[in-house]
């Protein structure tokens, strides 16, 4: 049996199951960054008031593409912060003002977001559904630089 995009339906479950899973994360990581934008101090206010600010628009983007493509593979994508919370693997963060641990927790998410992408990437390849693969080959490549870019940021 396949779905409305000629996936097969079990393997599309499977999909949507991990990308909502994403989702969940993208969600809760999407607020912790909000959170360090808002309340970041110290010397490297202003440059890391916008990086944050950068990742949040970004982040937000990829929620609502996730969302869609959840759509697209006839499943319901999780819209209540409860959901979020109890699914995902990202845990909320408060009263982090540091720079450094701001970073190393942003570092720390992206790490639990790229295992989720790649693991997506395999099943996607393995149901022939290349707009999931397109999708999370992207998300993998724009993930591993911005690490690279934040660990350098640590030094």
């Amino acid at each position: 049996m396949k779905n409305l995009i000629g996936i097969d339906a079990n393997q599309s479950k499977k999909i949507v199951n991990e990308l909502n899973d994403l989702l969940a994360n993208y969600q809760v990581f999407y607020q912790n960054l909000r959170g360090f934008h808002w309340n970041i101090k110290g010397k490297s206010f202003f440059e890391l008031h916008l990086k944050f600010e950068e990742l949040y628009n970004d982040a937000v983007i990829k929620i609502d593409e996730i969302a869609e493509r959840v759509l697209t593979l006839d499943g319901t994508p999780l819209h209540s912060f409860e959901s979020y919370l109890k699914q995902s693997e990202i845990k909320s963060v408060e009263g982090v003002i540091d720079a450094q641990l701001s970073v190393k927790t942003i570092l720390e998410n992206f790490y639990v977001l790229l295992i989720k992408e790649r693991n997506i990437l395999e099943l996607a390849s393995d149901a022939t559904d290349e707009g999931t693969v397109s999708l999370m080959s992207d998300y993998i490549t724009q993930t591993e630089k911005t690490m690279w870019m934040l660990n350098a940021y640590l030094g």
